[in-house]
């Protein structure tokens, strides 16, 4: 009798949501985890001591969450340093409270890719769809990770962060999110292993991303530009300190005419 083909053992996924009063689209992020046909899937929540009735909706949930907790944090990247002291899967994702999977069988799909890879790469990601705030696509997010991709990182252009699984052997080797950052410290933690090595694309649409989030709020563009630069001048991409820097004063100036002077920003769209 033949022995049975080797099957790679299909890896168990964390999925971290951190929240503060996002009672709006809480609930529909938990379905889309809850509703996973695959069963190697554990939910972490942590809320940044809500005022809005997600304490609540997480209370409701308790059962069908492995842990939540409900306390002030210093933002989102000290809310997912907490959480990953109780994540205990192989691959962890992190998911916006007004995010959601794109389908029941998304993470079967990509626990099969990691299983498949067995072991080659410590970051993977797919595709990720964003809506309006009317739930129309306004954009599919589908772009594999090649030579180009690459140059495009190391300049700033993220891969998209929610739709990105990141193997737990990246913390211990990397350490945590550094929480000085406000938004763009997703970037900067990737830079520490995608400097040196590629991540593993699977050609999923992964994530239904909504409209509205942090990096949209006026004024935080500007905040994302200096903080990206501020990683970038940190793993040595850039040499020039911020304050130095042409080409980020110019985009600081950019931003600043499309925030206060739109009509003057349209204007020299038009003449380029």
């Amino acid at each position: 009798m033949l022995p049975e083909p080797h099957r790679p053992t299909r890896p168990r996924i964390t999925v971290i949501v951190a929240v503060r009063n996002g009672a709006a689209t809480l609930q529909h992020a938990l379905d889309s985890v809850f509703q996973q046909t695959y069963e190697g899937v554990e939910l972490v929540v942590m809320d940044g001591a809500s005022t809005d009735g997600t304490r609540a909706i997480l209370e409701r949930n308790s059962p069908r969450i492995a842990f939540w907790a409900s306390e002030p944090d210093r933002g989102i990247f000290d809310a997912w340093n907490k959480a990953l002291g109780h994540a205990t899967s192989d691959w962890i994702c992190f998911l916006g409270a007004d995010d959601r999977l794109h389908a029941p069988d998304v993470m079967a799909s990509v626990a099969e890719a990691l299983a498949a890879d067995n072991g080659a790469h410590r970051v993977a990601f797919g595709d990720l769809d964003r809506y309006r705030s009317d739930g129309t696509v306004s954009y599919r997010r589908h772009r594999p990770w090649n030579p180009r991709r690459r140059r495009r990182f190391r300049r700033g252009e993220m891969i998209p962060h929610p739709s990105t699984f990141h193997h737990r052997s990246l913390f211990e080797l990397h350490g945590l999110f550094d929480d000085s950052f406000a938004i763009a410290g997703d970037f900067e933690y990737l830079l520490r292993e995608l400097i040196d090595h590629d991540p593993l694309y699977v050609p999923v649409v992964i994530t239904d991303m909504g409209a509205g989030g942090v990096s949209e709020r006026p004024g935080m563009r500007s905040v994302v530009a200096r903080e990206v630069y501020r990683a970038r001048y940190m793993h040595g991409i850039v040499t020039t300190p911020a304050w130095r820097s042409p080409q980020l004063q110019r985009r600081l100036g950019r931003l600043w005419v499309e925030q206060h002077l739109p009509q003057l920003a349209g204007l020299l769209r038009n003449r380029t």
